[in-house]
């Protein structure tokens, strides 16, 4: 039995996880590589196994960098199934096509202004392909085992991350290894918390918030103060939210606030066809939540939504104060970006993440204290006040990392840490290497190891 790691190695992008044995292929998570250039340039580079040989891909979220490589992969010849939780398929039902939407606008908007080396350039598949790539998908109830062949099985637990996020509890020939996907936290004012493990002969372990700690303060208090300033200056607060989980979460908070009168009633816009969607699953699923159906009613009624790419435009000539919500989380693409032009070059304006920033992305530059961007090819100059508010984060920090270790029965014979940035990861295997004292290996792209 082998494992090679195809991503997230390294890097907290790119989840990929090549998991063979007796001749049986099966790819845990498929995401694209984001951030740096020279990370993005591996989405264009032939997988190390031809998509036709594997048999299947165990999804563990609908996060593109953990599913944005499926269609890619169904279009460059995998055949087989897509298995993952019901709420990762309606999910991705809308994320993978704006996944297809987005890089064929990005490259027609390349093409038209002359900015991409490549001539021409083209997306690495269309929103066509994406929602083809869906007829793949195999959704499968929680904590269900499941049988691959006679030798493999496998179910998904809830990981309390997104809607639908799980991790994986896989056993081959009697062997355990489980992959975190990406864990949730316990204090998530919307999510419920993950489920626990008690053994596990191998562990593949997220480690995005290696070495730092979220901030303990109140987030509704951090929150208020931030809207509270900027409206005072009369300015625009742009927050550029991850459709899926963070939005949502944003807009509760946003009702709670509104409701208790913390905040002035300025309009709140929520900017993104996608988050929109995404919002309305949200009361598809009660028994993933903590929320009461009240309280899901006033966080999905708190936004005004804006449709058209034209009420887009024109929300950028309208003056403070407001509220815009709109993707990309990492300023990466999306809506966002004409709001961060339009917006961003005046000091009584406030930019707003709440969450993980990758390197290379223009959020990390941003928050990182960056005074000027490219954005479509153009340098546009930043006055506004940045801030993140990673307290808001849906990833478990060191600590909850830890804790839910803690209720590991004995060790893993190994537990490799991925999804995190060098230091990241180097920071955790310090720390679980100390206590409980477990053995770690940080893998590097493209290793494989024989378990």
């Amino acid at each position: 039995m082998k494992i090679k790691f195809l991503g997230a190695a390294g890097t907290v992008t790119g989840s990929k996880y090549l998991v063979e044995h007796d001749g049986y292929r099966l790819l845990v998570d498929c995401g694209l590589f984001q951030g740096l250039k020279d990370l993005r340039r591996r989405n264009r580079e032939p997988l190390p196994v031809p998509p036709e040989n594997i048999d299947c891909v165990l999804l563990t979220h609908a996060h593109i960098d953990h599913s944005g490589y499926l269609p890619l992969l169904i279009k460059s010849g995998f055949k087989g199934p897509v298995y993952c939780t019901q709420g990762t398929l309606s999910l991705c039902e809308i994320l993978l096509p704006d996944s297809g939407k987005l890089q064929e606008e990005e490259a027609n908007l390349a093409n038209r202004r002359g900015y991409s080396k490549h001539r021409p350039a083209e997306p690495l598949y269309t929103c066509e392909e994406a929602e083809k790539a869906l007829r793949s998908f195999r959704p499968l109830e929680w904590d269900t085992p499941q049988k691959l062949n006679s030798h493999i099985r496998f179910q998904f637990s809830r990981a309390g991350h997104i809607l639908g996020a799980a991790f994986l509890r896989l056993e081959i020939d009697g062997k355990k290894i489980v992959f975190s996907g990406d864990l949730g936290r316990d204090s998530d004012p919307v999510l419920l918390p993950p489920d626990t493990v008690e053994q596990a002969d191998y562990l593949v372990l997220e480690s995005t918030y290696g070495g730092r700690q979220h901030s303990k303060t109140d987030l509704l208090l951090e929150l208020e103060s931030v809207i509270n300033r900027t409206v005072k200056r009369g300015g625009v607060v742009v927050v550029p939210a991850f459709s899926v989980g963070r939005t949502q979460t944003l807009l509760y908070c946003l009702s709670v606030l509104k409701k208790d009168r913390r905040i002035p009633a300025v309009p709140i816009y929520l900017n993104s066809p996608m988050s929109v969607r995404a919002t309305q699953i949200l009361g598809e699923y009660p028994e993933e939540q903590r929320l009461s159906h009240e309280q899901r009613k006033r966080a999905l009624e708190i936004a005004e939504t804006v449709a058209g790419e034209l009420e887009s435009t024109q929300l950028n000539l309208k003056t403070g104060p407001m509220i815009i919500l709109s993707a990309s989380g990492m300023a990466t693409g999306g809506r966002v970006l004409h709001h961060l032009k339009a917006f961003g070059p005046d000091e009584k304006n406030t930019i707003l993440f709440t969450g993980f920033q990758a390197e290379g992305t223009r959020g990390a530059l941003l928050v990182a204290g960056k005074k000027e961007i490219k954005i479509h090819g153009e340098l546009v100059s930043i006055r506004a006040e940045v801030l993140n508010l990673d307290g808001f984060s849906a990833h478990a920090d060191e600590s909850e990392i830890l804790e839910w270790l803690s209720h590991f029965k004995s060790p893993p014979k190994v537990t490799f840490l991925t999804h995190g940035e060098a230091a990241a990861a180097a920071a955790l295997k310090k720390r679980i290497e100390l206590k409980p004292g477990w053995h770690c290996q940080v893998p590097k792209y493209l290793d494989e190891v024989g378990l």
